[in-house]
């Protein structure tokens, strides 16, 4: 790598979070190194940098192209641990990390620059060059020199107020405590002072600082385990160790301090799954592997301590990799709004033309009276006259395309972000977590989104499980039933199994108090049901403080084990050859010699151990219910078939459900089969499969005990959520790092999935095979859809009817360019779509896929750091305040508590957020019409000299004082219906989807209006004055009167305009529209009642001259009227002859749903059987047990326990 002291610090940082792409099928493995050379790591920094190149912006591209010796290319990590000074020499990013924009510095400079790269702030910055020239303008600078500084002011003060969140955020993370051994002692530091090659001490609960090197840990052989759900979303624990010669140090700090190990591996990507390289010490070199590497944002947990040596700090983490880069992030709205902007500049070109033409002719005719200096040059030549009043024009005109829109959206958005800060009903007590809008630039879009993606992992799931029924010898337990075999809604007291148990959790909470009688009474298929759920599992005990705690892999183990344990058959100790149980209602310990553990993998979906007690050896099995049925013994078809029915009633209620069954095995069928493992569990090559194909061998003709039905408690709220989103015609994808059965059984309790949903499974791990699936669906659906299209179909559309569930092998294959079509087509098919064991990146590209290729608004929620890069990618990020971290909330763009205020955030906030903003711009410009083209009607009577009508001050103050507060007010309060409602019916939420209140013909209905009420205000007046339709008046008024008057009509009909357009009519909207109109008088008689006010007003004197006149107070009411009848006309005939659904539930004040809610289809009992126990994604603990790794002996010191325990005989 490149020693050029160039600041690469900040260089590798800007590239870290953005310019690197997961290489999901990059099959790189550990192998033999020299110290020369990490193996595998050229290939793979080579895909690395080039994909590095393809993703960097243009401009750096170029600028490294004439100045390549700037850019910095690392193509190899060098660590040598407790050496800062050798380490340093690298130029290495330390473990700052920065999201925020600005600093003291560069905000001033900075934020200027980025505010004039907007279009319009330069043109009105042109217009200011313009007034400022004496000779073009008839304009004071003033007029728009003002709205232009307050439109900066306001968006530097929200950027600002924006990034101290930012700061502040940065500062939280960087300022947490973390112990760093320096110096020969372990003392505190700040995250922020980590630097690579510094060795930490972690203890348990603690969240990983930065990429780090296991050295050692307190459990035996140095095994760290770590809960990876911000990486990866899975609550399973995953097992690290720590490479032998390291694990010797143990926490001797002065041999951890004296540790110099050299570490060469690959440079920093964003691959959470690989990791390559090697470590020198002693003389020798150890491979390294992903197993050896504990990633920040894992958190420890079951480990009391562990030391590791930093190799990627900072943005250089594989979690700060996968981050993504923030975008600013801009409403539809917005690009709807610039195109109308262009649209009105095109059409104000047409008017200046005209204008041109129009001053050409009147000079032409008489000009030769006039001498004009032009720019200090007498010229009185028409076309030279002509083309000055183009600019002069212009000036006078440019209120077409107004300077205070931007402003008062800005005002808006900042007020409608409060609205949601300040809502109680989205206030999460039992946290104490608040609504926050986090940015004030994207509140209409929630009204308008079409997609949402979700994580599952506490953001629907709580990632808490509950042993909540069984069926146990065809018998079920758990059901709260009435006499009549109702469910009862009466609440029945929990059984109290603390008075008689001292092992029970006191938070187990059951209700069926049968099933407890007949533990009891020592039921046998009771007694044996539960010692199944106490042997067959690879939980580790440990007792602290005199409270025996569980060690799980996976939450499920620990919840069937503790039901256990709650019952009274208590899992007390574990070694690799025994496990010992407590017969709570005997008082007798029972002991089994465990001789094998047929661990769990992702194809056999089951697990086994095989135990000897009392003679007797006993295969007890677990696992999902298609593949235990299939190795049931014919004898127990019966029990099977009513196992069945009540697993599909579980099943229906979205319950996790798991089989139990045994197998009493001979004797010398276990010594053949023993053999047989022996030989398999010795094999170089195959062993996998070789132990697989003996397991298969044992665990059959098994006699079925029971079921088990597990609640993965969904957060509240989350079904009836997805239901009334799924109404708002919202599609909602799941996206998850969990496994698929998982995955699949969470989108059936959550009423994402449904039994009468054709589901399709892709989950080849090749191209080919991929294809054919997506393909094979696809046809599927279409030939569905046209069944349904045809004349004798019932007409139901079958689009909902339809599901796809795809793994993330499959995905990264179907993310690439000649698949992203098909897999897009396909997907928009379904109802729902679950993507299962996914990446941080994978999220974040099909978020990409369906923005770019449906077009549409994407909303990303999800609660942990691998939620990140879909949540910037999205159009609008949501973020859960829950257990696994800020880093979500961070990078949201919303906040909440729990996902069903999400259904508030779109139905309620989202929805009125799009109203408010549609009638803010269809009045905005409805005014600034009949504002501006008042003064064009004017210039045919002035001779196109670009003399302005009104007077320069209500110029300036027209969109700031006399328009203003009503637009306020109706953009953050109006509601065309209230809250309940639009809960109630989230099918009035498709009009922000459809852009029906604000399109390109609603805008020209707008200006249209806006042209009518200029001529009104213009004709009307025009007729009562000069035309002497009121005798004796014509002499009495002069052009200052004449445009004093009109103001003051053009001030009374806009805001009686505002007054029709609004809903809700509240005290605030009454005060504002009533000020509106008594300023007017207010102003003009203070401004215009001195000399000392000829800046603001020219016209002095003239406001008391003109209100005493008979003329103006006939015109104001008449203009009103003539202006505002035809709109009331033809609103009135709309609604009374073509009402809408929303107007129906306006006219209709009473607070009932009046919608025909589609009933929902009656829950047939599934076709599919569905297993959603989680067990670990890898192979289990099962061979760490039993080779006695876990608890820290040598295969020998196993082998001769295991020879006590079984006698000399044996």
């Amino acid at each position: 790598m490149s020693d050029i002291p160039l600041k690469p610090t900040r260089m590798q940082s800007e590239f870290s979070t953005d310019n690197l792409e997961l290489l999901e099928n990059d099959q790189v493995r550990p192998s033999a190194a020299t110290s020369e050379e990490v193996p595998g790591t050229g290939q793979v920094h080579e895909k690395l940098h080039e994909d590095d190149k393809r993703k960097q912006p243009r401009w750096k591209t170029v600028l490294y192209k004439v100045l390549p010796f700037l850019e910095n290319v690392e193509d190899l990590r060098r660590v040598t641990a407790n050496n800062p000074l050798e380490n340093s020499t690298h130029k290495y990013v330390n473990n700052v990390v920065v999201t925020s924009k600005y600093n003291f510095i560069t905000f001033l400079p900075l934020n200027l620059f980025e505010q004039f790269l907007r279009v319009a702030n330069v043109y009105f910055l042109f217009l200011i060059i313009l007034q400022s020239i004496p000779q073009v303008s008839s304009v004071p600078l003033y007029s728009t020199l003002i709205p232009l500084l307050l439109v900066l002011a306001v968006t530097a003060i929200k950027d600002a107020f924006d990034d101290i969140k930012r700061h502040r955020s940065d500062y939280h993370v960087n300022n947490r405590p973390v112990e760093v051994l320096r110096e020969g002692s372990v003392r505190e530091v700040r995250w922020s002072n980590v630097v690579v090659g510094d060795v930490l001490r972690l203890e348990r609960d603690d969240y990983v600082t930065a990429d780090l090197l296991l050295i050692s840990s307190s459990e035996p052989n140095s095994l760290v385990y770590v809960e990876t759900a911000e990486l990866d979303g899975e609550t399973n624990l995953k097992v690290r160790q720590a490479v032998p010669v390291t694990a010797q140090l143990y926490d001797h700090v002065d041999q951890l301090a004296d540790f110099n190990g050299y570490i060469e591996c690959e440079p920093p990507n964003n691959r959470l799954n690989k990791f390559v390289g090697t470590l020198n010490y002693n003389g020798q070199q150890h491979s390294l592997d992903n197993e050896k590497i504990v990633l920040r944002g894992c958190r420890l947990r079951n480990t009391k301590w562990m030391y590791g040596v930093v190799i990627y700090a900072g943005h250089d983490t594989k979690l700060m990799q996968n981050s993504g880069r923030t975008k600013f992030k801009r409403t539809h709205l917005d690009f709807t709004v610039n195109k109308l902007v262009f649209s009105i500049f095109f059409y104000l070109i047409i008017l200046l033309i005209f204008c041109f033409i129009g001053s050409m002719v009147f000079e032409n005719i008489y000009g030769s009276r006039t001498d004009v200096k032009t720019f200090l040059v007498p010229t009185n030549t028409p076309f030279v006259l002509s083309i000055i009043q183009i600019f002069s024009n212009w000036i006078v005109l440019n209120t077409f395309i107004p300077i205070s829109l931007y402003v008062t959206v800005e005002i808006i958005r900042l007020g409608l972000s409060l609205v949601i800060n300040w809502d109680i009903k989205m206030y999460y007590e039992p946290n104490n977590v608040s609504a926050i809008a986090r940015t004030t630039t994207l509140n209409e879009e929630l009204g308008q989104i079409e997609y949402i993606f979700s994580d599952k992992t506490g953001t629907l799931t709580q990632n808490i499980m509950v042993f909540l029924k069984c069926s146990i010898n065809g018998v079920r337990y758990g059901e709260i039933t009435t006499n009549t075999n109702e469910k009862s809604e009466k609440k029945v007291s929990a059984i109290d199994f603390k008075s008689w148990n001292n092992y029970a959790d006191q938070n187990f909470v059951y209700y069926d108090s049968d099933l407890l009688e007949k533990c009891r009474s020592l039921d046998p298929h009771c007694v044996e049901f539960f010692r199944i759920l106490s042997l067959c599992h690879t939980i580790i005990p440990n007792e602290e403080d005199g409270v025996l705690q569980y060690n799980a892999q996976s939450p499920d183990e620990a919840a069937l084990v503790g039901a256990a344990k709650n019952f009274g058959f208590v899992f007390k100790v574990r070694t690799p050859f025994i496990i010992q149980l407590l017969n709570v209602h005997t008082g007798m310990e029972e002991q089994y010699e465990v001789l094998h553990i047929l661990d769990f993998n992702n194809e056999r979906k089951r697990m086994s151990v095989i135990v000897k007690t009392e003679g007797k050896i006993m295969l007890y099995c677990k696992g999902a219910d298609n593949v235990i049925f299939e190795r049931l013994d014919r004898s127990t078809h019966q029990l099977m078939s009513i196992t069945q029915d009540h697993l599909f009633d579980y099943a229906n209620d979205g319950l996790r459900t798991l089989v139990v069954a045994k197998k009493e095995i001979d004797e010398n069928e276990y010594k053949m089969w023993r053999e047989e493992h022996h030989k398999a569990s010795v094999l170089q090559n195959g062993r996998d499969q070789a132990l697989d194909a003996v397991y298969e061998k044992i665990e059959k003709n098994l006699v079925l005990l029971g079921a088990t039905a597990i609640e993965d408690k969904l957060q509240d709220g989350v079904p009836e959520t997805i239901a009334n989103l799924a109404r708002a015609n919202i599609k909602i994808w799941v996206l998850t790092g969990d496994k698929q059965e998982t995955a699949v059984n969470i989108g059936y309790s959550s009423k994402l999935l449904t039994d009468d949903m054709t589901l399709f499974i892709v989950d080849k791990d090749v191209k080919e095979g991929v294809n054919q699936q997506l393909s094979e669906a696809k046809e599927q659906m279409e030939a569905a859809i046209h069944r349904a299209k045809s004349p004798d179909a019932s007409g139901v559309d079958t689009t909902t009817s339809f599901g796809i569930v795809i793994n993330g092998h499959s995905l990264s294959h179907g993310l690439k360019d000649d698949l992203k079509d098909l897999l897009l087509n396909t997907a928009e098919k379904c109802k729902a779509v679950i993507c299962c064991r996914v990446t941080p990146l994978q999220k974040k590209k099909v978020v990409d896929m369906v923005k770019t290729g449906k077009k549409a608004v994407t909303l990303a929620i999800g609660d942990g750091a691998n939620d990140v890069g879909m949540i910037k990618a999205a159009h609008i990020g949501v973020g859960i305040s829950g257990q696994e971290g800020q880093q979500a909330v961070l990078a949201s763009d919303y906040s909440f508590g729990q996902f069903r205020y999400l259904e508030r955030l779109l139905l309620v906030h989202g929805r009125w957020s799009y109203h408010r903003m549609t009638i803010f711009l269809r009045y905005f410009f409805y005014k600034n019409f009949a504002f501006a083209f008042s003064q064009f009607i004017f210039a045919f009577f002035c001779g196109f000299s670009a003399q302005p009508l009104y007077d320069p001050g209500f110029i300036t103050f027209y969109n700031v004082i006399y328009t203003s507060l009503p637009v306020l007010a109706v953009s953050i309060l109006d509601q065309d219906i209230n809250e309940s409602r639009s809960i109630k019916n989230p099918d009035l939420y498709c009009a922000g989807q459809k852009n029906e209140d604000f399109n390109f013909i609603i805008f020209l209905r707008s200006i249209i209006k806006g042209i009518y009420a200029a001529f009104v205000v213009f004709f009307v007046l025009f007729g009562i004055t000069f035309l002497d339709i009121m005798p004796n008046t014509k002499s009495e008024w002069d052009f200052q009167s004449f445009g004093l008057t009109a103001s003051a009509a053009l001030v009374f009909i806009v805001n009686f305009q505002i007054a029709l357009d609004v809903y809700y009519m509240n005290p605030f909207f009454h005060l504002s529209v009533c000020s509106s109109m008594v300023s007017w008088f207010v102003v003009i008689l203070i401004t215009g009642a001195s000399i000392n006010f000829f800046f603001f007003s020219r016209y002095t004197f003239v406001a008391q001259y003109v209100l005493a006149t008979p003329n103006f107070w006939f015109y104001l009411p008449l203009a009103c009227v003539i202006a505002l009848f035809p709109v009331i006309a033809v609103r009135t005939f709309s609604l009374d002859r073509f009402p809408k659904r929303l107007n129906r539930l306006q006219i209709d004040m009473s607070d009932r749903i009046t919608e025909d809610i589609a009933k929902s289809t009656p829950r047939n009992k599934s076709s599919v059987r569905r297993s959603g126990y989680a067990f670990a994604q890898i192979r289990g603990f099962g061979q760490l047990i039993t080779s006695g790794y876990i608890f820290g002996l040598s295969k020998k010191e196993v082998e001769e326990e295991r020879q006590v325990q079984r006698g000399p005989h044996s």
